[in-house]
């Protein structure tokens, strides 16, 4: 992955001024760590960060007890490149201003993010307007649950996964 995402970046093709972020559900038939409980049952939660090519940039395992929010750095954490993206594109699930504010502070990324109904209104709606492209990482999961060993997990070993 590593020397596709430098060929990519070589030629010019790869632009991280922007990326996106989410996460998907899949159900774990045969526990481990990284499968939690919630009201659709057991299953672990994959994170994704995508960039404006559909290319993935970090992907994540973590059990799908915790909320988003809290998997974003390890995420982060699991990128393919060296360089991070200048702003991340989430949906109104990642509306917190601590998580702007941990990511502004420790990586340098800007958090561009919808608010929530009953929030005051943080940040100015022109940046919003790339929030329009977000279809892209939904794309990569579409694309990934192309692939049955995505759909619904049988390892009990994250790292086999």
């Amino acid at each position: 992955m590593l020397a596709l995402a430098e060929d990519l970046r070589e030629r010019g093709k790869r632009d991280l001024r922007e990326a996106f972020i989410d996460g998907t559900f899949v159900p774990a038939k045969k526990g481990g760590r990284t499968v939690g409980k919630t009201k659709r049952g057991k299953g672990t939660k994959i994170m994704a960060v995508a960039d404006a090519a559909v290319f993935p940039l970090a992907l994540h395992v973590a059990s799908a007890s915790p909320h988003k929010v809290t998997v974003v750095e390890d995420t982060l954490d699991c990128t393919f490149t060296n360089e991070l993206p200048g702003s991340l594109i989430d949906n109104k699930a990642y509306d917190s201003d601590a998580l702007d504010a941990r990511l502004e502070e420790a990586w340098g990324i800007e958090v561009i993010v919808p608010n929530r109904k009953k929030r005051a209104k943080t940040q100015d709606d022109r940046p919003l307007l790339r929030y329009r492209r977000r279809w892209k990482v939904e794309r990569l999961f579409a694309w990934l649950q192309n692939f049955c060993r995505l759909v619904v997990i049988y390892e009990f070993h994250e790292k086999t996964f």
